[in-house]
């Protein structure tokens, strides 16, 4: 199924003005991504698929174009550098300031198959556990894709996938499932609650967050859409709170609300 230029120009107007992806140089990924589909389901065209999504924009086709087109590369202990920064230096901080609520508020906003969320929690689980008292170690994991998100909720992981983890947290942190197959304990998987998130999107959360993980997100996104996204991080997080972001990405020098602490990880002044 061929596409025309004005088909091309539609769709990744219609992915940028939507949910802030820029897909302008990813031709050959739109139609690797979405022809096999359109033809399995009956289109004649992408002008067609693109009426039925314009006609019911919160519908199922809409959230299938956001499951198809959206890269969700991810794996446990990825940029492990921050996963240490967060329990030596961020994590003791938290406990001495929050002594009295004993709760951490934390935000992992494209949490894709659930290994970024999933890592946080042993991570904090790994500190906590050896603490006085029972702290409430729940955290938000959003992401725009419906699909990644049902396969992040059921936790189940080939042992391959396992490889970057210590052994004591496979032990701790995983149950055997079926052959060649792990599941995440259910001790872990409660604590991490899993929503449906289109950034571009006003916020609604009930606390502002101690930490934020906003990783390998901003790299799809143009300067005035990353600079409204940052601003609109920044009014959901506490004072002194902290940005991680990914290896690759840094913050425009005009954002002056956050302090750079090393590559990746900010603070918010």
């Amino acid at each position: 199924m061929d596409i025309s230029e004005n088909e091309f120009n539609e769709i990744t107007s219609y992915v940028q003005s939507k949910y802030g992806i820029n897909l302008k140089k990813k031709k050959n990924l739109i139609v690797g991504r979405l022809e096999n589909y359109l033809v399995r389901n009956g289109y004649k065209s992408y002008s067609e698929y693109m009426k039925k999504i314009k006609s019911n924009p919160t519908g199922e086709e809409s959230t299938q174009l956001v499951n198809l087109l959206t890269t969700n590369h991810t794996f446990f202990l990825r940029e492990n550098v921050h996963f240490d920064y967060m329990k030596n230096i961020v994590l003791p901080k938290i406990y001495t300031a929050e002594q009295n609520k004993k709760s951490i508020y934390l935000w992992s906003a494209a949490s894709s198959t659930g290994e970024e969320p999933y890592t946080i929690v042993m991570t904090l689980h790994d500190y906590f556990n050896s603490k006085p008292g029972k702290w409430d170690t729940r955290i938000l994991a959003t992401d725009i894709s419906t699909q990644v998100l049902d396969y992040a909720r059921k936790g189940i992981y080939l042992e391959e996938q396992l490889k970057p983890l210590p052994n004591s947290w496979k032990k701790a942190y995983f149950d055997d499932y079926a052959p060649e197959k792990k599941r995440v304990k259910k001790s872990v998987r409660d604590d991490v609650v899993f929503r449906t998130q289109n950034l571009m999107q006003p916020f609604n959360f009930k606390n502002k967050f101690h930490i934020v993980f906003l990783r390998n997100v901003m790299i799809y996104f143009e300067e005035n859409t990353k600079l409204e996204l940052i601003n609109k991080i920044y009014d959901c997080m506490l004072p002194g709170g902290y940005l991680f972001i990914g290896m690759s990405e840094v913050l425009d020098k005009k954002i002056k609300n956050f302090r750079y602490i090393q590559s990746s990880i900010y603070q918010k002044i």
